[in-house]
């Protein structure tokens, strides 16, 4: 199943988080390619910002992985493994049981550990046209 999202400014985020969550709230692993400055993290915000997080949403690029949590008291795992050397590194800081958890787990360059994807995720893939806006393109595995 596929879908095909194409916004012009920040200001549409909010209604493409919701299309997002919508089409892809029955997978709990979220996996978000697109070259670096495409929007992927601006992404997670706006969808941090759907659920209601209560802690400030930023770029894991150092920690590898953040913890937010909900009004409601559910808990979401953002990931950036842009910096990982290999998946070794991800399987050390328990990479499988974040995506165990039974929560939803958003990650960033997940290229960089595909051998370590579970069998069912959303595919969130990010590219900017040549008019400056983006196109996303949401698949279910």
């Amino acid at each position: 199943m596929e879908k095909q999202i194409q916004y012009q400014s920040l200001d549409q985020l909010p209604e493409v988080a919701t299309q997002i969550a919508e089409f892809g709230k029955s997978e709990l692993i979220w996996l978000f390619e697109g070259q670096m400055g495409a929007g992927k993290t601006t992404l997670i915000k706006a969808l941090c910002a759907h659920w209601s997080v209560t802690n400030h949403v930023q770029s894991p690029t150092f920690s590898i992985v953040n913890e937010y949590v909900t009004e409601n008291g559910e808990t979401l795992y953002h990931f950036d493994f842009y910096r990982l050397k290999n998946e070794v590194e991800a399987m050390d800081m328990g990479v499988e049981e974040y995506f165990d958890s039974g929560n939803y787990c958003f990650v960033e360059w997940p290229s960089k550990i595909e051998n370590l994807w579970p069998l069912n995720y959303l595919s969130i893939e990010i590219s900017v046209q040549t008019d400056g806006s983006r196109l996303i393109i949401l698949k279910k595995n």
